[in-house]
């Protein structure tokens, strides 16, 4: 039997190991004291104590989010209580507290444990992290009302960031961006129904916002009445009555004289008739108004040409079936047919 047996390496880091009991073996396991306590497979997350860790004040999600809702996070409670937090939070390192960290990603996990009355919460750490993280991540789950996200992009405004910017840092189109925008300028009545939730879809606000801008009074008159139904149909029918009330104002004008007197449209007649020969003659091969037939989702479409896109590659469209008009990546429109208004 050999006796010289060699030293077994201390496991995973290739280094001898001391079998004897020295102390000077040992060395310094002050700093182990208060160190979080790692999984037992090594590249896992941490178990932080709870104590150490705090919610970001700057978070997205804001208090009145359905996902903090008491019952919300007491289903999740519950969950916790009987298998455990099976997702890591996700944290960062607070710099101005030297051993804490602030919550990246994981709240209600995190306050369902609180409930659940867990001292400890799987976490990985990691401190690249920014808002636009957060707001990503959350988007991607539906987390976010459209007023939480709206504020994200407002923040991200003042900071002088550009909405094309903003877009590829949420992962979004200039659409979506441009879209909740328009939620941090509300006209009042659209706001007062917006913020009792009686409005939640974007594009419906959108829509009613641009109504707004043409026939103020006749839509805050339709939002006044409470058993009003705000559906995309509903819209349509708004929006083909204001478009039926401008169209009989044009009328109306179009048969004015200077003077402001009516005028019988069919007996009036220019001063100076152009004769025939000085009439041009018409190019057959000329449109005298396109339409640009698209098909987007399935839904046959037209491009919209008197309104300026958000970036390149983007236009305005309007569905031929509901009317409503809408920015979209031209990547996902297929063209169909360009005939004459």
């Amino acid at each position: 039997m050999n006796s010289s047996v060699k030293n077994p390496t201390v496991a995973g880091s290739g280094r001898p190991h001391n079998s004897g009991l020295g102390l000077d073996s040992m060395g310094d396991l002050s700093s182990l004291l208060d160190a979080p306590t790692t999984s037992a497979n090594g590249g896992g997350p941490l178990m932080l104590d709870m104590n150490l860790i705090d919610e970001d004040p700057n978070q997205p999600r804001t208090e009145d989010n359905p996902g903090f809702s008491d019952e919300s996070l007491a289903e999740m409670a519950a969950s916790v209580q009987l298998r455990g937090v099976k997702t890591p939070i996700s944290v960062r390192e607070n710099l101005d507290a030297l051993g804490r960290f602030i919550i990246n990603h994981g709240a209600r996990r995190y306050r369902a444990s609180k409930r659940a009355g867990k001292t400890q919460i799987p976490a990985f750490v990691d401190n690249d992290y920014n808002e636009a993280d957060q707001v990503v991540e959350n988007l991607q789950q539906n987390d976010l009302t459209a007023r939480e996200i709206a504020d994200c992009i407002g923040r991200e405004l003042a900071k002088g960031v550009k909405k094309i910017d903003i877009a590829k840092a949420f992962s979004k189109s200039p659409a979506f961006i441009s879209q909740h925008v328009t939620l941090l300028d509300l006209p009042d009545p659209i706001a007062h129904e917006f913020n009792k939730g009686r409005i939640k879809d974007v594009t419906l606000i959108n829509e009613l916002v641009n109504l707004a801008k043409r026939e103020p009074e006749k839509v805050t008159a339709w939002l006044s009445k409470e058993d009003q139904e705000i559906t995309r149909g509903t819209v349509k029918e708004l929006r083909e009555f204001v478009e039926d009330v401008e169209g009989k104002s044009t009328q109306e004008k179009s048969v004015q004289n200077p003077k402001g007197k009516a005028t019988d449209v069919a007996s009036s007649e220019p001063e100076h008739a152009p004769s025939k020969t000085d009439e041009k003659p018409t190019d057959p091969d000329k449109l005298k108004k396109a339409i640009v037939k698209v098909q987007h989702n399935d839904r046959p479409a037209r491009l919209v040409l008197n309104r300026r896109p958000p970036a390149d590659g983007y236009a305005w469209l309007k569905y031929e079936d509901d009317g409503h008009e809408f920015e979209a990546n031209l990547l996902e429109v297929r063209l169909t047919g360009v005939t004459e208004g």
